[in-house]
């Protein structure tokens, strides 16, 4: 889902959601819509990859917006101040993600057997959403990497391959992608511990 936020710098307070774009299977609108009776709500239709499901919802957007923050529904345990640190962060920089340091070991593999090399730990960042950029960034992004063909994996790599700086905000290791059964046990653990 697409978040279109007017940002400002100097306060939480002043942040103010504009327009919320639900990027969605139109058979799904039906169950959906009752919760968003909002006329802040849109609805977007999927692509074929994310980034054609995030350039659809960015269509939504006003052309007066100030901040576009793509935020994944993988990630439900994003927490409001995460949320504003990045925002502010985007706001003052142009783009900037949610990540944390990474804590695992990463190895590389050339024939997915054996390992060809260790990677320093030192330098790597996992990255999360939501992810925040100007709209007129992330337009000549998309059309940039429309041009040279290129498909991405997030929103930040979009700006990456325009040559701009993404701001890295720290995020939350309990921030998890939910992608396995395992996961959601995870995620109620966070829940409970929250409570």
């Amino acid at each position: 889902m697409c978040l279109d936020h007017q940002g400002r710098r100097e306060s939480r307070a002043s942040l103010c959601l504009r327009r919320l774009v639900v990027v969605l299977d139109p058979s799904y609108e039906a169950m959906v819509s009752e919760y968003t009776t909002s006329s802040i709500v849109a609805f977007a239709a999927p692509g074929k990859e994310r980034q054609d499901s995030v350039f659809n919802g960015l269509e939504k957007i006003s052309q007066e917006a100030s901040l576009v923050c793509v935020h994944d529904a993988a990630r439900p345990l994003v927490t409001t101040e995460a949320i504003s640190n990045v925002l502010r962060d985007g706001a003052a920089h142009g783009a900037a993600v949610l990540g944390v340091p990474m804590k695992a070991t990463v190895k590389e593999s050339n024939d997915g057997e054996f390992v060809s090399k260790t990677i320093p730990r030192t330098s790597l960042w996992e990255i999360q959403t939501p992810q925040v950029i100007k709209p007129e960034i992330l337009r000549a992004g998309f059309e940039q990497v429309r041009k040279d063909g290129v498909e991405v994996t997030d929103d930040a790599s979009i700006v990456e391959h325009l040559g701009l700086p993404v701001k890295l905000t720290m995020g939350e290791y309990t921030n998890i992608k939910l992608t396995t059964p395992e996961d959601m046990d995870v995620a109620e653990g966070i829940l409970d511990a929250r409570r």
